[in-house]
C-alpha cells in the first residue's frame, strides 16, 4: 500500500469518525428530568424530509389551514392545540428541533442511545419516549407517540413543563 493510499483512507476514517461524533453530540431525546441524554437519533438529513409510512403531502390551502398531511401541516394542527391550551411554542421552535431529532420523519426510532438499551426508544418527529408521552399527552390529540400532531404536542408541553417551552431548547438536555 503507498503512503498516498494509507493517507487517503486515513483521511476518509477521521471524517467518517467525525461526521459520526458530530451528529451523536447533536442528537436530543425528549424524556423526563431521572433519564439520561440519547447518544444519538435515527433520522434523515434535515434535507430530506419525506412523506413516509403512510403519510402523504397535500395541497397548498390544506397547509395553510394547518390541515395538512405533512410537516407544516402537522406544526400547524399542534400550534392550533397548543394556543387552546395554553402551550407556549413557535412554529420555527419546534421546526429547529423536529429537523434535529427526526429530520422531519414521523416513523423516526431510535433503537440503540440509553433508552432503547432499557426497552424504550424513542419515537417520531421529537423522538419522544413512551413514559414522556403518557405523562405529558395532551387532550384532544390521538393517544400515539407515532402521531405525528400528538408527538409534537406532547413534546411541546414537555419542554413547557421542563423548559418554559419548546423554543427555549437548543442543544442536548
Amino acid at each position: 500500500m503507498t503512503m498516498t493510499t494509507r493517507t487517503a483512507r486515513l483521511r476518509t476514517l477521521v471524517v467518517t469518525g467525525l461526521a459520526t461524533t458530530g451528529c451523536a453530540a447533536a442528537a436530543i431525546t425528549l424524556m423526563p428530568a431521572t433519564a439520561q441524554a440519547a447518544e444519538a437519533t435515527q433520522a434523515p438529513t434535515a434535507h430530506t424530509v419525506k412523506a413516509t409510512a403512510g403519510y402523504s403531502r397535500t395541497t397548498t390551502a390544506q397547509t395553510k389551514t394547518g390541515s395538512g398531511n405533512n410537516l407544516d401541516g402537522w406544526i400547524k394542527q399542534s400550534l392550533q392545540i397548543m394556543k387552546a391550551k395554553g402551550i407556549p411554542g413557535s412554529y420555527e421552535g419546534l421546526k429547529r428541533n423536529i429537523m434535529r431529532e427526526s429530520g422531519g420523519n414521523p416513523a423516526a426510532q431510535n433503537n440503540w442511545d440509553v433508552n432503547a438499551q432499557k426497552g424504550t426508544p424513542s419515537k417520531g418527529l421529537l423522538q419522544v419516549i413512551d413514559p414522556t408521552f403518557n405523562a405529558y399527552h395532551v387532550t384532544g390529540t390521538a393517544h400515539s407517540v407515532t402521531d405525528p400532531v400528538a408527538n409534537i404536542t406532547a413534546a411541546a408541553n414537555y419542554a413547557a413543563h421542563r423548559y418554559g417551552s419548546i423554543d427555549n431548547v437548543n442543544s442536548a438536555y
